[in-house]
């Protein structure tokens, strides 16, 4: 039985090109259209890998919020959204082999790379609410399972 190692930083120190692309984003040097949702999930995916949950959160959502205010576009982020890929990536890190790179995990989880991934979790109208794009909601699908394809 594998470890469940869902709970601490499990990667590698960063590559040379993921600081740059770290820093490219902290830095609010990338195009905004050039940021698509494959970049959020690598971006996540590097910040769980070498913080410990809570700050990856952190770090992640206030890096988001200031890229989408310095691109003129600060009601995109949505809480809900975020929290949600974060978790599931965090839970999938958790559950695949140690060292993992981050080409390997998208081969391995190729449902966290379509946008339409939480439909699994969530109603379209409960992401669709005020209150899911404000706060972060639970999941409303009867059935739905955190972990697996």
């Amino acid at each position: 039985m594998t470890p469940d190692r869902s709970a601490e930083a499990t990667g590698p120190s960063l590559s040379r090109e993921d600081e740059r692309f770290v820093a490219a984003f902290e830095r609010c040097e990338l195009a905004n259209e050039a940021f698509r949702h494959r970049d959020h999930v690598r971006l996540a995916w590097l910040y769980l890998g070498s913080e410990p949950l809570p700050r990856a959160i952190e770090r992640f959502v206030s890096g988001l919020k200031r890229f989408a205010a310095h691109h003129g576009v600060p009601d995109v982020y949505h809480e809900t959204i975020t929290w949600a890929f974060l978790l599931l990536i965090q839970d999938r890190r958790g559950r695949g082999p140690e060292g993992e790179s981050f080409a390997e995990f998208e081969l391995r989880n190729p449902d966290l790379f379509r946008k339409d991934a939480l439909s699994r979790f969530y109603r379209e109208e409960t992401l669709t609410s005020d209150l899911a794009r404000r706060s972060f909601v639970f999941p409303d699908r009867v059935g739905f399972a955190f972990s697996g394809v």
